[in-house]
């Protein structure tokens, strides 16, 4: 944090974190505080126990004394699609009473490495890579699985290591987590891997063409705040995100019609 670094981040539902118990983070995030350090995480989980994950988020920030950044927050799972009519109400709530808020990228789609414990029929999975099986990647893991004579999870299995897209939710809650008040637009991927998820270079111009032209969800100038100067001030970035004098000059001009 002397060196300037803007804060904590976890990533708990990876296979390298969730082993940290809550009061392992807490302790951690203590040191936060006496820097105007911050605390953003990939939650626990973005399933069943999404609420509890969010509890277990707010309580961390609220132990350390410093803002909490939700990242790219989602209701994952088809069993989940809807729920972030009661993820955005108890974000809204806890806003009253702490400095919380989270970001968003514009998919109904995640990527990340092939979990089994995420592999389901509920909703296609696309194979970006396969260390094991690489003639399969740019596939459907259902029809992988086809294809191999196996079932869905033994497929899977078979394809380790290996990466995917997962069209784990719905569009409607996308949209609603996007205009939310409380949301900056982040982009995310892993650029090396052979097959990046369009959200890596694709998160802004999606979301001036499709959501505030086409889709109308907000106007020009909140697209631009919740990719500008929202994310600017929220990580304590100054003189970023702002048209100003003295201020840097980090200008994008683009036809908005286009």
């Amino acid at each position: 944090m002397q060196q300037g670094a803007l804060g904590l981040s976890s990533g708990l539902a990876y296979a390298s974190a969730k082993q940290a118990t809550a009061s392992e983070v807490m302790r951690l995030a203590e040191v936060l505080a006496e820097h105007d350090g911050i605390y953003t995480t990939h939650m626990r989980t973005e399933f069943e126990a999404i609420l509890q994950a969010m509890e277990e988020a707010f309580e961390t920030g609220k132990h350390a004394r410093v803002p909490v950044v939700i990242s790219h927050l989602k209701c994952a799972g088809a069993g989940n699609w809807g729920r972030t009519v009661e993820v955005l109400d108890l974000m809204e709530t806890t806003s009253q009473h702490q400095d919380v808020s989270c970001d968003c990228y514009p998919y109904s789609a995640s990527s990340s490495t092939l979990d089994l414990k995420q592999v389901t029929e509920d909703f296609d999975i696309f194979i970006t890579w396969s260390e094991a099986k690489p003639e399969y990647a740019g596939q459907v893991l259902a029809d992988i699985a086809t294809q191999m004579g196996l079932p869905l999870l033994e497929a899977a299995k078979a394809l380790q290591p290996a990466g995917a897209v997962y069209h784990c939710m719905d569009e409607a809650d996308v949209e609603r987590v996007l205009k939310y008040r409380l949301t900056m637009v982040g982009s995310d991927g892993l650029p090396n891997d052979p097959h990046p998820h369009p959200r890596l270079w694709g998160t802004f111009p999606k979301v001036l063409s499709h959501y505030c032209r086409e889709r109308e969800l907000f106007p020009l100038e909140e697209a631009v705040h919740k990719m500008t100067g929202m994310s600017a001030t929220r990580y304590n970035l100054l003189n970023r995100g702002v048209i100003k004098e003295g201020a840097f000059a980090d200008i994008v001009i683009f036809d908005s019609r286009k």
